[in-house]
């Protein structure tokens, strides 16, 4: 790997927007500053006066590797991520088998290392039957546990009261959840059964699953983690409710309790179910205008603290069922970015708070070590953006493995023009480069 000279950026970190020149040596920011000058055997790149932005970090994704391969792999995903910026992924347990023991955590990693442009981390999942299996983890290196508590694949859902007391009082890192509450969830299935069938309107998605069923599962969340001052990250808030449980009081470094929003909750609603079918069908669903709205301002006064996708492809003949046959999720990696850059032109929000809710949180909240922010000394996870270029999106330049998108026929104002991982190139606005740079993050504890 070649050192590298950045020039004629305007690096956007920690709130402020700064004309410089950057100098990678050995994978990491040595040093920041205009005319800055080095050795003939330095490469140089020239930005050309456009944005440029720490890596995003996507607390949240499913690759679906090891046994889910006809959807997605590893591989696959992690090249469509860092062309949408997305520098680091943190990848869920749900695949085949679910990864509830150690040794199936590690071969994950082993996945990864030989496959992957974007650095990685793999969650530990939790299940009724493997406390003990979850207390071994390192959480130096292992990102959380992740909690269900809601349906899920295979042996992953945790509704037992006993399990869930020991996960929260005696997990020592980050505890993420999925909260729905199963049992209101299977009420409101009967009854919409009952009333249309076997093949009711997808539009129902929002009724099934609705912000009782979030609320009551969150909420159950918040009162563990405040009895036993867990750290605890709920993911995907999709409701309005919801918000009353998180604060926005502390500095983010200071929050046990901490909450993510997804981009399409931040994008779609359930009007959107007419044109888009089963594609934005997502658990938890998508609700209301009013939930977006509410999600999007609590994201702004940090009650949200991250931005997230929960990418979770699925193959288009599997979508392509009637309501309760179709799979719920969609992928995301390659557009989280250029749509919320559409966002920053829209001016929902300015591009130093997108990069703090997209790179500078998720770093914070899971205490990464040497990433997320544009610092010497740091990793160089970087992206190089263009606020006024177009991405369209088409079928035909897509790098998922499903090969669809929910954003297909959108035009965001916003592209990513370079990415860089650990120093390295990985994608050069056409094309993803054939470098698995990335490396196994790691957690201050």
């Amino acid at each position: 790997m070649k050192d590298l000279l950045i020039r004629n950026a305007r690096v956007v970190n920690e709130g402020k927007i700064i004309e410089s020149d950057l100098l990678i040596v050995g994978g990491r920011i040595e040093r920041l500053g205009q005319g800055l000058e080095t050795s003939s055997n330095v490469e140089e790149f020239d930005a050309g006066g456009k944005y440029l932005i720490p890596g995003c970090i996507d607390d949240q994704v499913h690759f679906r590797e090891p046994g889910l391969t006809h959807k997605a792999t590893i591989a696959s995903e992690s090249k469509a991520a860092v062309a949408g910026g997305i520098t680091t992924f943190m990848e869920m347990p749900n695949t085949v088998p679910n990864t509830l023991t150690i040794d199936l955590l590690e071969d994950k990693y082993r996945i990864a290392e030989k496959c992957s442009p974007a650095n990685y981390s793999f969650y530990m999942g939790a299940s009724n039957e493997n406390l003990e299996e979850v207390l071994k983890v390192d959480h130096e290196w292992v990102c959380g546990v992740k909690v269900f508590m809601g349906s899920s694949t295979g042996n992953m859902l945790v509704d037992n009261e006993q399990i869930l007391d020991g996960l929260f009082s005696q997990v020592e890192g980050l505890i993420a959840t999925h909260c729905e509450d199963e049992a209101t969830i299977r009420k409101n299935t009967e009854e919409i059964r009952a009333a249309y069938g076997e093949e009711p309107p997808i539009s129902i998605h929002p009724i099934i699953r609705n912000a009782e069923a979030c609320y009551r599962s969150s909420s159950m969340a918040v009162r563990l983690a405040e009895k036993y001052g867990t750290r605890l990250h709920i993911l995907h808030i999709s409701t309005a409710r919801e918000l009353e449980l998180f604060r926005n009081d502390l500095p983010l470094k200071e929050k046990r309790i901490t909450a993510e929003a997804c981009v399409h909750h931040l994008w779609f609603t359930d009007a959107d179910y007419d044109s888009k079918g089963s594609l934005i069908k997502w658990n938890p669903a998508v609700k209301s205008l009013e939930d977006r709205e509410e999600i999007w301002k609590a994201l702004l006064d940090d009650r949200i603290d991250v931005i997230a996708t929960d990418h979770a492809p699925h193959t288009l003949e599997e979508k392509n069922n009637s309501y309760f046959k179709a799979p719920s999720g969609g992928p995301l990696v390659q557009h989280a970015l250029p749509a919320m850059l559409d966002q920053v032109n829209e001016g929902r929000f300015d591009l130093p708070t997108m990069v703090r809710k997209m790179a500078h949180a998720p770093a914070d909240c899971f205490r990464l070590k040497d990433r997320g922010y544009v610092r010497e000394g740091y990793w160089a996870d970087l992206v190089l953006v263009d606020l006024d270029a177009q991405t369209k999106v088409e079928k035909k330049d897509l790098l998922y493995a499903c090969a669809w998108s929910p954003f297909e026929g959108v035009t965001f104002r916003g592209k990513v023009l370079s990415t860089w991982v650990n120093g390295e190139q990985v994608y050069d606005g056409e094309k993803v480069l054939d470098r698995n740079a990335g490396k196994r993050i790691q957690m201050i504890r």
